[in-house]
Order: structure tokens, then C-alpha cells, then sequence
């Protein structure tokens, strides 16, 4: 579980966050949604410590506050922390094998047997068995994003972080990649959060959902109550992004 509790940040004299709270549950798959600007990418750097908050407090474990934390402290809760990041950050002179061992070669003290064994297991269980010596240029953008889950979850996270997880795929591949992190999530009982603008993540994954305009939470639910929002600015969102994705899917069609 993590809570965050009146989250703010300001860069200078513009206030980017302005006191954001919300409890992301383990076993569920959470969404920071919002337009270019909201403040959602902040949020999550926040949360994972890149950035330091001006305010507020980060939540961990129930009682665990990050934000609090010395150095050292930090290091032992970003052990427990998977990240996806949008670009999938593989290192393309390392094979997807040595891709998924770097995290298990910083953090881990397992046997160089048992470390293979674990990075087999996650090839496996995100598809990709077999793809041990090839490297990310050789493989496709739903293959690298799979990659990045598998590195992800290597060393057995209790929290996941996913920036955009499906930025630059095309929609079958999406629904993939966002079924895979759900599936993950229930299964290794994670605590997920997903920034995306993605409706179809939304309305497919959203188990809690937090919806930010101009560094304000304007709403908060599930993607079964997404539709009944009376939040002017949530539904401009929604209609806004799901037709604009179908121009596009027609466009591209043509």
C-alpha cells in the first residue's frame, strides 16, 4: 500500500503539485491520468524519490513516510520498487538476458545459477522464452515494453511504478501490455501505478483511478464510475482522448 498526503511541489515560484492525496491499494492496478502538464509525471517522480516533494508526505507500507527518509533508508524501500519506464531504458549493447540481470547484479546476492533461473522464470511468465541473447534492436517495440516488465519485476517488487507503458504501440499490442501488468499485479499481489493518458487503460485496468488538472486531484474512482463523472474537466478528458484515438486509428487505417 501507499498513501500520499497533500503532495506538493514547486519548481521556483511555479507550483506544479498543489496538495495532492490518494491511497493506491496492493493487489490493484491505480491510474494517474491527466492532460500534458497536470503534474502526473511529478507525482510519480515524488513517489519514487527523484524528486523531493516542497510538502506533504509519501506513505509506504502504512506507516513507512519516504519523504522522511535518510539515504539509506531510501535504498532499502527502492529494493521493493519495479520500475517500467516510458522508453523502456534497455541498455542496447547488453543482450535482453544481461538487460533483466542488471538489477539482480546490484541488488541481489543470489548465485550466478540462481540469478539465471530467476531471469528465465520472468522471460517466461511475460512470453519471450528464448529471447535470452537477443538485443533490444532486435526486437519489437511490445517485445522491448515486455523486456522492461520483465527487468521490472525481477527482483519480486511489492510496488510497481509503469511511465506510459504503452507510449508508441499500436492498440492490440497496448491491450497486451496493459492486460500483462494487471495480470502481474493480482498475481504477485503488487501494489501498481500506472501514469498514462491511455482511455483504454483507463476503462480496461483502472481498479482506482486519480485524475489530475493543473496539479489538483478533480477526481478519483474506478473505471466502472469513469462514465458517471460530473467533473466538467474529467469528462472533456475522457471524450476528448477517446476521439482523438479514433481519428488516429482511422487515419492510420486508410
Amino acid at each position: 500500500m501507499i498513501e500520499i498526503r497533500d503532495v506538493r511541489k514547486a519548481f521556483g515560484e511555479r507550483e506544479v503539485l498543489k496538495g495532492v492525496s490518494g491511497m493506491f491499494e496492493t493487489g490493484k492496478t491505480s491510474l494517474i491520468i491527466g492532460t500534458s502538464g497536470s503534474g502526473k509525471t511529478v507525482l510519480m517522480k515524488c513517489m519514487v524519490g527523484l524528486i523531493k516533494p516542497t510538502g506533504g508526505s509519501v506513505i509506504y507500507n502504512h506507516d513507512v513516510d519516504f519523504t522522511l527518509l535518510d539515504e539509506e533508508g531510501r535504498k532499502e524501500i527502492r529494493k521493493q520498487i519495479g520500475m517500467l519506464f516510458q522508453g523502456t531504458a534497455l541498455f542496447d549493447s547488453m543482450s535482453v538476458e544481461e538487460n533483466i540481470l542488471f538489477p539482480l547484479n546490484m541488488f541481489s546476492d543470489m548465485s550466478v545459477k540462481d540469478k539465471l533461473n530467476r531471469v528465465n522464470f520472468c522471460l517466461e511468465r511475460v512470453n519471450l522464452k528464448g529471447t535470452n541473447k537477443l538485443h533490444p534492436s532486435e526486437l519489437s517495440g511490445g517485445m522491448r515494453k515486455r523486456v522492461g516488465i520483465a527487468r521490472a519485476i525481477v527482483l519480486n517488487p511489492k510496488y510497481l511504478f509503469c511511465d506510459e507503458p504503452n507510449s508508441g504501440l499500436d492498440p492490440q499490442t497496448s491491450i497486451l501490455i496493459d492486460e500483462l501488468i494487471h495480470e502481474i499485479t493480482e498475481e504477485y499481489n503488487i501494489t501498481t501505478i500506472v501514469n498514462t493518458h491511455d482511455m483504454n487503460s483507463v476503462l480496461g485496468i483502472g481498479d482506482y483511478i486519480i485524475f489530475l488538472h493543473q496539479g489538483l486531484k478533480y477526481w478519483e474512482g474506478n473505471r466502472h464510475e469513469v462514465f458517471a463523472s460530473t467533473v466538467k474537466e474529467m469528462n472533456d478528458f475522457i471524450f476528448a482522448s477517446r476521439f482523438l484515438k479514433e481519428i488516429k486509428e482511422r487515419s492510420s487505417g486508410n
